[in-house]
């Protein structure tokens, strides 16, 4: 077994897909419309993470609740360097909604949300033990 894509579903496709191509650098690489299940997709990709952005044809999502702790789900994506992942969020207007948070010496993370209120977590693995016990 291995990982594909995490899915995450979205009132407006092209909305989401310009959030995550435009401010968090994804790079679309396939889309589909599919009338008979009245739903179109996109699928992403930034270096090793896969997304699905999903949209139901024809249907108002209504409002959401706001993501609220321990926002979950969540889509987890490794970065390097924390800080400066925040700060290029930060020059995007992204509101961060909690973080930096860290475990010394082992793990720092922020979360942050799509316009849709799918959060995503920005990580950065601090011990290279740590990333082999993951």
């Amino acid at each position: 077994m291995r990982y594909d894509h995490v899915a995450f579903e979205v009132a407006d496709l092209d909305v989401a897909v310009r959030f995550y191509v435009d401010r968090l650098g994804f790079e679309e690489t396939w889309r589909h419309r599919n009338e008979q299940e009245a739903e179109e997709c996109a699928f992403l990709s930034a270096g090793d993470v896969r997304l699905e952005l999903l949209a139901v044809l024809g249907e108002s999502q209504g409002e959401r609740p706001p993501p609220a702790p321990p926002y979950c789900p969540h889509l987890a994506i490794a970065v390097d360097d924390l800080i400066h992942a925040a700060a290029a969020l930060k020059e995007q207007g992204i509101a961060i909604l909690r973080g930096p948070l860290e475990v010394a010496n082992k793990v720092r993370w922020l979360y942050f949300a799509d316009p849709d209120g799918n959060v995503v977590e920005y990580v950065e693995w601090l011990s290279r033990k740590t990333i082999a016990d993951r």
